[in-house]
């Protein structure tokens, strides 16, 4: 629970059609089983205490008492445990005498609530309207197993000690109607719906059941835990696959299908309350009134089972990977082609390294340039050697921009490097700051010169990682006419690369070559001195590795974790490759560094977002650039 992590469970139990006593047992065996893994909410399927095939029997008192008698069996076998369950029963109403489709919410013996399904399928192989009316407006008080429930549609349930959990129920067909009642709970407050459903297997059906569930997740912010009847229902005319699933926000958690028993993942309900407090358009609905019941938890750590990325920006698909990769380069490309034909640019400047940055923003540019069916030779690639460049960078450089078929032009900026530490008095000694940074002007002067020579636009290299970690020279390599790689991360730009290396393979083999070993070239911006021909200074040793700063950025940006979480999430995703000394001295870099770097992207270039998490003060961040990190570092102390 800590964290705002909430384990959960869909669960399916194996059922006999009208057998309420045996099917109280499977019930009360499953919530026991949820309980020793941890399990806080469980949800089971669609009238699970009868089976869901009972056909007219629902009619009959025999099956309907032997149904609260079921209830009855598995509120005392339970009193003990604190899971909170949702049961599937028919429900008969005493104010109007009609049966509803109820899911009753029970914990420690106690049932905390009745809802009862709205849309009543009548339609195919569904005949639910000759047994069930709509509990559409229902909002009663039913006697239940001896004691007095609210039986409600607009009902909402709270944990006392996890504010951000608040539980919503609807019932199968409900998630199929063009308005279902999840919409309403989640704008409510509810931050997790439970679904109890019984909906047969047909060709396709799966497939489509699992946009359903995903894409509501998705759009109500939500938790979404979807039960289906499985293995016992009756086979007269349709087969239950059991087909059970868990999504947070659009993504599937966990999934099981053709099984009974526990499908288990854990919901981050403060992500969720986090993602609806960013978003304008997550709006209570002003034409209803939810009431809100309470629950209590016994508040421990809850144990991660679900999937966490250890590179969050990179798709672990190969195919969606490249899918991703060729998405990016076209948003990039497009970007700086407007901005080209908007400004009539004759030529594209790029300063060519050698290094992995640099080499993207050039193949960008190429794309650009044949987007507008201009020749690649409208790109001028600029190397620059100085005091540590080294001949597999420079040759690296020219190597690409002759295959791209660039204009290549090399500039040695050593003498005017000198010229000017001679002015301001550097000694070519004194490897400080200024050495480094003197170049990194020099650099950039050099650019924007040949682009008024020209008549162009100089393309911006710096990634959006530097740019997190203010890794760049305040109007040295900072500053450009447009950044096309502003928006990408470090850890992409490599897959970039290397996706356009494999694209290439094919075509043209030398081009693929010198991507390849600019892959393989560690990453650094060659400022000081190189030793015995080969880089002395390399980035990932300076400001840690970029695999773990991606990480971090990622979970600060996009979801406002506190720096506890990041830790716990950084330790579970990538602990097996770094210790855990290594992930806290970098994160408390990274919080020092973001912080009093903030002044460098208070004046970023123009540049494309191409993901979920971007810098620009224009767009997506605004931060005060004399913002304190004490808070966010006193939360990381005696971690150690």
């Amino acid at each position: 629970m800590r964290d705002g992590f909430i384990k959960v469970a869909a669960g399916t139990p194996k059922i006999k059609v009208a057998d309420c006593r045996y099917n109280a047992e499977q019930i009360f065996t499953l919530m026991r089983e949820a309980d020793k893994q941890g399990v806080k909410v469980l949800c089971l399927p669609e009238l699970c205490l009868t089976g869901y095939t009972c056909g007219d029997l629902f009619l009959h008192d025999t099956l309907l008492k032997g149904a609260e008698e079921g209830l009855q069996t598995i509120l005392e076998a339970t009193r003990n445990l604190e899971v909170v369950t949702a049961v599937g029963l028919p429900v008969r109403a005493q104010y109007d005498n009609k049966l509803y489709n109820c899911a009753a919410l029970i914990q420690k013996g106690e049932i905390l609530g009745l809802v009862p399904k709205i849309h009543i399928p009548n339609y195919g192989e569904f005949y639910e309207a000759r047994w069930f009316a709509s509990g559409a407006g229902v909002d009663t008080t039913v006697t239940l197993c001896g004691q007095q429930v609210s039986m409600s549609t607009n009902e909402t349930l709270a944990c006392q000690e996890m504010p951000n959990l608040i539980i919503g129920v609807e019932i199968c067909e409900d998630l199929w109607a063009p308005e279902p009642p999840s919409a309403g709970l989640a704008r409510s407050g509810a931050t997790l719906i439970l679904n109890l459903s019984a909906s047969n297997e047909t060709v396709g059906k799966a497939s489509y059941r699992r946009q359903l569930v995903t894409g509501q997740s998705g759009r109500q912010v939500c938790g979404y835990v979807y039960a289906d009847a499985g293995e016992g229902e009756s086979t007269t005319d349709l087969v239950f696959a059991g087909h059970n699933m868990i999504a947070e926000n659009g993504a599937l958690l966990a999934e099981r299908r053709f099984a009974n028993g526990l499908t288990i993942s854990e919901i981050d309900v403060d992500r969720l309350a986090y993602e609806r407090r960013r978003m304008t358009s997550f709006t209570p609905d002003p034409d209803k009134e939810y009431w809100r019941g309470q629950f209590s938890l016994t508040v421990e750590e809850t144990r991660l089972t679900r999937f966490v990325s250890p590179s969050p920006f990179v798709p672990q698909d190969e195919g969606d990977r490249a899918e991703r990769c060729n998405e990016i380069l076209c948003i990039a490309a497009l970007g700086l082609k407007k901005r080209l034909e908007h400004t009539h640019a004759k030529t594209a400047v790029v300063g060519l390294s050698g290094g992995l940055d640099s080499t993207l923003a050039v193949l960008i540019t190429a794309v650009a340039m044949q987007m507008l069916d201009r020749p690649a030779s409208d790109i001028i690639a600029v190397t620059m050697p100085c005091f540590g460049t080294t001949d597999r960078t420079k040759s690296n450089a020219v190597l690409l921009a002759e295959r791209l078929g660039c204009t290549l032009r090399t500039i040695d900026i050593g003498n005017a490097v000198k010229v000017h530490f001679k002015d301001i008095g550097q000694s070519m000694e004194d490897h400080s700051v200024t050495f480094e940074n003197g170049q990194a002007r020099e650099r950039t002067q050099v650019l924007m010169d040949i682009a008024n020579q020209t008549g162009g636009l100089v393309i911006g290299t710096g990634d959006l990682s530097e740019l997190a970690l203010g890794w760049c020279t305040y109007n040295g390599d900072h500053m450009s006419n447009y950044a096309v790689n502003a928006g990408i991360p470090k850890t992409l730009v490599r897959h970039l690369v290397s996706f356009i290396s494999d694209d290439k393979a094919q075509e043209d083999r030398q081009l693929s070559d010198v991507l390849s070993d600019i892959l393989d070239t560690p990453v650094s911006p060659e400022l000081l001195p190189a030793i015995e021909g080969k880089i002395s200074q390399k980035t990932e040793d300076l400001v840690g590795p970029y695999e773990l700063h991606d990480f971090f950025l990622y979970h600060i940006l996009r979801w406002g974790f506190p720096p506890k979480k990041v830790f716990r999430l950084a330790l579970y995703a990538l602990g097996g490759q770094y210790d855990r000394a290594t992930i806290l001295k970098w994160l408390k870099n990274f919080y020092r560094r973001f912080f009093s770097q903030q002044f460098k992207r208070s004046c970023l270039s123009d540049g494309p977002k191409v993901g979920s998490v971007a810098l620009s003060p224009r767009g997506d961040w605004r931060m005060p650039s004399d913002a304190v990190a004490a808070l966010w570092l006193d939360e990381l102390e005696g971690l150690e």
